[in-house]
């Protein structure tokens, strides 16, 4: 294990399940260390090292939590440093059965909820860590959609302009975290095999020109690309892992 001193840190959110539980594992095994945010409690099924004592519960959909886990966050980077920012949290309400949810049947309080998690809590914590980012050099990577560019039979209005918005926000953040030494990127999966796959999926995949899901290991090896010296001159960008389902 590194020294504490020389070890990389990434602070990622929204990594009980799926692409952030891929991306925790993918930067653990190449000796990063990890600090966790989530809704939930630290779960025994994330074993990774130190993960309990690196976790940090908090809702994203909560502007005071949210600002008041950047002071908590800040705590545990006892050199300042902060190497990688991932803002993986996402949320995509649904209707009854799991219906799609359009601009018309969208109460505007899901609006906001969705948009707290999915835009403005990436805001709030680059912003709010800039300096510890800069002091590593360091790099975010905001994780959109392949719903951001397109209407999506299963994602929601909010949830598809949610994406959309932090794709543009992604171009703001290069701009003006550039100078401070800052990269940032993002990345838009497609169709990726995690628990939560809606009914019909079988049917969007036999049209992917790869013709099958993507892994989540495969989307996080992309987020691990984004936060490292292989992709030093790389910013504002954002990278589609989906199988050349966008065109």
């Amino acid at each position: 294990m590194p020294d504490i001193d020389t070890q990389r840190t990434l602070l990622l959110t929204g990594a009980s399940r799926g692409i952030g539980h891929a991306t925790v594992r993918t930067f653990a095994a190449r000796g990063w260390r990890v600090i966790s945010c989530s809704r939930q409690p630290f779960s025994s099924e994330c074993p990774w090292p130190n993960g309990e004592r690196d976790h940090i519960q908090v809702d994203l959909s909560d502007p005071r939590q949210t600002i008041a886990a950047v002071e908590e966050i800040r705590t545990r980077l006892p050199g300042g440093r902060l190497d990688a920012l991932v803002n993986n949290a996402g949320i995509s309400p649904k209707g009854d059965a799991g219906a799609r949810l359009n601009t018309i049947d969208t109460g505007l309080d899901v609006w906001g909820q969705v948009f707290h998690v999915n835009f403005f809590a990436p805001v709030v914590l680059a912003r709010g860590l800039i300096d510890e980012l800069s002091a590593a050099k360091g790099a975010v990577v905001n994780v959109t959609s392949i719903a951001g560019s397109r209407v999506h039979p299963f994602a929601g209005a909010a949830y598809a302009t949610s994406k959309a918005a932090l794709a543009a926000l992604t171009r703001e953040m290069a701009h003006d975290f550039g100078p401070a030494g800052v990269r940032v990127n993002a990345i838009a999966p497609g169709e990726v095999e995690t628990g939560i796959l809606s009914e019909g999926t079988d049917k969007i995949v036999e049209t992917l020109p790869l013709r099958r899901l993507g892994q989540p290991s495969e989307v996080a090896e992309a987020i691990y690309f984004l936060c490292t010296e292989a992709s030093s001159y790389v910013s504002g960008t954002e990278i589609e892992v989906n199988g050349a389902q966008h065109v």
